[in-house]
């Protein structure tokens, strides 16, 4: 049976699931079970109809809350792939190393250009590590220490999906230096990322070895699901931006769950879950699982 959650931005007022019933009736998706995942907070509503027609139905509830429709079976997910910045930590890591070098501006609005699709990702990624040439190494460990601050809700998706055998991959266009660090500090066990060519102490303004881009996301995702053995319905896969879209489609188009996580517009028209009023813990409220099951 196909099953809708809803996770409100706040807490739901009073008739709001019995308005979401009468929606989904009236959609000819005859409503079921409802099961508090969190009292107040989300919700499951079972039933009977078009997994495209409840959502079409209860699009109207986005401003109040995060919604996604799937089928209830094998919704606890068995491989995370996630990318890292503005994801699970924070920040942008590159146009943080920007802000040390004092061109932070110039870095980030070619960073924002190229997570809304609008420039290429390789030739905007060697653009601007081209302008971090003569940075410390030094700044590279401060930068971590100072503003690379973990996701709300990360650390409790990925360990309390590590619980139940999850396998979790952090996969990322950024940079080795804080992919490592920040996989240790969540819980992913495996890591793909790019690597700052560092000299004597000092970043060269170049990458070594092949470049993790979009393509390289997806790759990574089909790869870890032949490895495991299971079907793309078991996957998860989330980002941000449009480098994150092949990724996020291909999760989709195996019936798996592509997530948007607060999207720009190209990526969340090819999610089939956009998280824009939650922290990262509604991605455990999607796969079913009670507050009360979390790893906190």
């Amino acid at each position: 049976m196909p099953i809708s959650t809803l996770i409100a931005a706040g807490s739901f007022e009073s008739g709001i699931i019995s308005d979401a019933c009468d929606r989904l009736a009236n959609a000819n998706c005859a409503p079921a079970e409802i099961e508090w995942l969190e009292p107040g907070k989300a919700v499951d509503i079972g039933f009977k109809g078009s997994i495209a027609d409840a959502r079409v139905a209860l699009a109207s509830f986005e401003s109040m809350a995060d919604i996604v429709v799937q089928s209830s079976e094998g919704r606890r997910k068995m491989l995370l792939v996630s990318d890292m910045d503005s994801t699970m930590i924070t920040v942008e890591c590159i146009d943080e190393l920007a802000d040390y070098a004092g061109i932070k501006p110039e870095i980030a609005a070619i960073t924002e250009r190229a997570m809304a699709g609008e420039l290429d990702f390789v030739e905007a990624l060697k653009a601007r590590v081209v302008l971090l040439a003569g940075l410390g190494e030094d700044i590279v460990t401060q930068c971590l220490a100072e503003r690379v601050r973990p996701m709300a809700g990360a650390q409790k998706l990925v360990r309390s999906m590590e619980v139940w055998g999850a396998h979790n991959v952090l996969v990322s266009g950024g940079f080795t230096s804080f992919t490592a660090p920040v996989a240790a500090m969540l819980g992913f066990a495996e890591v793909h990322a790019n690597v700052l060519e560092i000299v004597d102490g000092t970043l060269t303004g170049a990458l070594v070895g092949d470049i993790v881009d979009a393509s390289t996301k997806k790759a990574v995702l089909e790869s870890a699901v032949e490895t495991l053995g299971i079907p793309m319905t078991a996957a998860l896969a989330v980002g941000d931006g449009a480098n994150d879209l092949p990724m996020i489609a291909a999760a989709v188009g195996g019936s798996g769950l592509g997530v948007g996580f607060h999207p720009r517009p190209k990526l969340a028209a090819a999610a089939n879950f956009s998280v824009r009023h939650n922290d990262l813990t509604a991605l455990l409220f999607a796969q079913g699982v009670k507050r009360s099951e979390w790893v906190q």
